[in-house]
């Protein structure tokens, strides 16, 4: 054949190859069957495929590969969580609701465990084994109304309380003394017999007189600026607070000395008084204590007391040291509820001063660390109280509230400890003793109030009655826009 013939004929054929591939092209994929023999685009799936020598490795489906990162996913969530508790702790009625639920905690707790620990106690005086429990029952369900009495006062009704409530402390302070009137219990004459089995110490609301009097007046004070002045801020106060303390000392309680010194402190540092004038109060608060310690050989004993691991000569120290025997044999979760041995006559006043200490052997660590952190709780919802109100009297009662119920548990849970002398102070609502749980469930609803006066607090709470929230759901549907019938 020719070579233009051959050269023709070749490029026929591929004119016709490429009208082909053109028509395979353009041809719907789902129009018909596939044409047989092989496929059009084989050789086209080949020449685009990489011409690499190996395949790459699926990936592990198990996790992540050896150099990976870490995906931030999980400290996203970290985050996230600890930024919704922070907004759940800094909502309204955080101090509310702690105040509230600790108060109420501390003494269902304290019912339980002075029923577990004065029944002993109790079969040795010839009484029923509930019989201090009754009395503390009793005195609780009154304090409970105090406290939702007091929640639902208004601030103006506290303050006009404080002047009749310090002049009634002072007049029974002053029959205490009176021969015939006070009694006196384990060696100090600090109560007033009401008949029956029932005592009253009303030494104990000298603590609540002192507080709301102080307060009003150092917030009246503060109304007409005249706390810039060293003898405003400490007259007639400290007078006043002083005259309390030489009753109370007249007595010989002084635990609750040192506790209604702890409040005065509170007070005067809450109203801003200056670093020496503050310092010269505590030096000569301190030089009193000093004297009244050193001359009496009681007090010298307990002070010795402190740390001592054996009772000592003539058991002096025998209290503290059973103490610490009873919160050392109490392991992590404790002997278990009733089971103590101390209190089987070996450790004096188990229901009251050293309540702790048989908690600590009942319950173990993990229930006196419960106790503690209702503690804490009650502690920094007030101070918060105080911290974030306008009002004057509220932050001067509130700090004094917390400085009256923290200081004294210290004390308390410090000579239980060994750490501090036993002072004779009950631990706050939760010892027994119907004079000490009275005031201080008052005080806790007083700091329930102060914590519900705060405006936004007033309006989280309205915002969750029914009647209110139904109310607002309607207003808002009526106000909608809308051409539907």
């Amino acid at each position: 054949m020719p070579a233009d013939e051959s050269s023709a004929a070749s490029g026929t054929d591929r004119s016709r190859a490429g009208a082909a591939i053109s028509r395979a092209l353009t041809r719907p994929l789902l129009a018909g069957p596939l044409p047989a023999g092989p496929a059009p685009f084989a050789g086209l799936a080949l020449r685009s495929r990489p011409a690499t020598g190996s395949r790459r490795p699926p990936a592990p489906r198990g996790g992540r590969g050896a150099g990976t990162p870490p995906r931030p996913g999980r400290r996203a969530g970290v985050r996230q969580t600890y930024e919704r508790a922070r907004r759940a702790w800094d909502r309204p009625l955080t101090a509310y609701y702690l105040i509230l639920g600790a108060g109420l905690l501390i003494t269902v707790l304290g019912l339980v465990m002075v029923y577990s620990a004065s029944m002993i106690k109790a079969l040795e005086l010839s009484r029923p084994s509930t019989y201090f429990f009754r009395k503390q029952f009793i005195a609780a369900v009154i304090g409970a109304g105090l406290m939702m009495l007091a929640s639902r006062m208004p601030l103006k009704l506290h303050r006009a309380l404080a002047y009749p409530l310090l002049a009634g402390t002072v007049f029974l302070m002053v029959l205490v003394q009176v021969p015939g009137i006070g009694m006196s219990v384990n060696g100090n004459q600090n109560w007033i017999y009401l008949g029956g089995p029932f005592q009253l110490q009303p030494s104990e609301f000298g603590k609540l007189a002192l507080i709301l009097w102080g307060a009003d007046l150092l917030a009246r004070k503060q109304d007409k600026r005249l706390l810039a002045q060293w003898k405003h801020m400490l007259v007639p106060l400290v007078p006043v607070a002083f005259m309390l303390l030489g009753l109370i000392m007249l007595g010989g309680d002084m635990g609750t000395a040192i506790i209604l010194t702890a409040i005065l402190f509170g007070l005067l540092w809450l109203a801003g008084a200056p670093t020496r004038l503050f310092a010269g109060v505590l030096a000569f608060a301190g030089l009193i204590g000093f004297l009244l310690i050193k001359t009496s050989p009681n007090r010298m004993s307990r002070l010795s007391c402190i740390g001592a691991s054996e009772p000592g000569p003539g058991d002096s120290c025998w209290q503290a040291v059973h103490g610490i025997y009873a919160l050392a044999s109490g392991g992590w979760f404790g002997s278990g509820l009733g089971a103590s041995v101390e209190k089987w006559g070996q450790l004096p006043e188990p229901h009251t001063d050293f309540i702790f200490a048989i908690t600590g052997e009942e319950l173990g660590l993990a229930g006196t660390l419960s106790v503690l952190a209702l503690f804490a709780a009650l502690g920094y919802a007030g101070i918060r109280v105080a911290g974030r109100t306008e009002d004057p009297f509220v932050r001067y009662a509130a700090g004094g509230v917390t400085t009256w119920i923290t200081a004294q548990a210290v004390i308390n849970i410090g000579a239980v400890l060994g750490l501090l002398p036993i002072a004779g102070v009950p631990l706050p609502l939760f010892s027994y003793g119907g004079s000490a749980l009275l005031p201080t469930m008052f005080a806790v609803g007083l700091m329930i109030a102060f914590a519900r006066e705060d405006p936004a607090a007033r309006a989280a709470l309205a915002m969750r009655r029914p009647g209110v929230r139904w109310k607002t759901m309607r207003r808002r549907v009526t106000k909608r826009p809308s051409g539907e019938r």
